[in-house]
């Protein structure tokens, strides 16, 4: 049950403005998503003594409010649009308007409380830009490689120059951060875990070492979710989470399956269960995230025993 006296608060960010929505009630507004409109906005929702601030994901146009929002002090979070779109259907909301957006997000925040993520620093930000060019690039890279020919040979040079290029600027990023060199170096004490997966997990990841295995799973989207209805029992998978983070996952567990004696041993018993190759390097790729959050949590680097 919510108190009278809570406050639920949904932002829904343009690129000129900020609409503003506070739930229960009909409280609305529009401010200006600049500079200069952004303290006034806050100023304002503090009188409110929000429980909760909600944000949509806006390709990064929300990022300046969040971050002005908690260095105010104040719990914010930022939603998946497509989480939050589902929500306003499912309460018979089809109409879209700027307003109506910001009082489906303030409902959001209320009836699902959507826990306070920590936002990324400039930094954080401009390492996930590096890794997320990186990635584009690899794509365009292995495009060139598979239509490959005298004419598309110099291009496909050019990309390998740049993606030599990004690899430095993110290996300097690193080294120049004593905390994500140290983590990274400790990341990379398991076996099966490189210097993209660590710094993926830096980029992509700030919650890791901050959420219990469960909710680190979930996060990422490697936990099994179940299919069930009556007397129907469908096969648990996996979706939706952060797609990278699982993408460079899937290519350290794959690794780890021959050179990681815990994980390798975990594979062979799924194998010998009758579980499907695929399933085993999932659920591999599951215990390796839990290995290296327990890691964070505790600051200690990888330890193996043999029996």
């Amino acid at each position: 049950m919510t108190k009278e006296s809570e406050s639920f608060i949904g932002i829904d960010v343009s690129k000129r403005t900020l609409d503003v929505a506070v739930w229960p009630g009909k409280v609305t507004w529009q401010t200006a998503n600049s500079r200069r409109g952004i303290p006034g906005t806050i100023r304002r929702v503090k009188r409110h003594q929000p429980e909760l601030i909600v944000l949509e994901a806006s390709g990064g146009l929300e990022m300046l409010l969040a971050s002005e929002l908690e260095t105010a002090g104040l719990p914010v979070t930022v939603a998946n649009p497509k989480r939050v779109r589902d929500f306003a259907r499912s309460t018979g909301q089809l109409a879209k308007t700027d307003r109506l957006d910001a009082r489906a997000i303030a409902h959001y925040a209320y009836a699902i409380r959507p826990p306070v993520r920590p936002l990324r620093t400039p930094e954080q930000a401009h390492l996930k830009a590096l890794v997320t060019r990186r990635q584009q690039v690899i794509q365009m890279l292995t495009a060139e490689k598979n239509r490959r020919s005298n004419a598309a040979a110099p291009i496909g040079v050019a990309i390998e120059r740049h993606l030599e290029w990004l690899e430095g600027e993110i290996c300097q990023m690193v080294e120049h951060n004593p905390q994500w060199k140290a983590q990274a170096a400790m990341l990379r004490t398991v076996p099966g875990v490189g210097p993209v997966c660590a710094t993926t997990l830096l980029a992509e990841l700030p919650e890791l070492g901050l959420r219990n295995r469960k909710q680190i799973a979930a996060l990422v989207g490697v936990a099994p979710l179940n299919r069930d209805s009556g007397a129907y029992r469908g096969k648990r998978r996996v979706f939706g989470g952060r797609a990278a983070v699982r993408r460079a996952l899937y290519m350290a567990a794959l690794v780890a399956t021959r050179v990681n004696p815990v994980l390798r041993a975990f594979y062979n018993h799924l194998l010998s269960q009758g579980k499907e190759k695929k399933v085993a390097l999932t659920a591999c790729m599951r215990k390796l995230l839990i290995i290296l959050n327990a890691m964070v949590q505790t600051g200690r680097a990888w330890q193996y025993a043999a029996a």
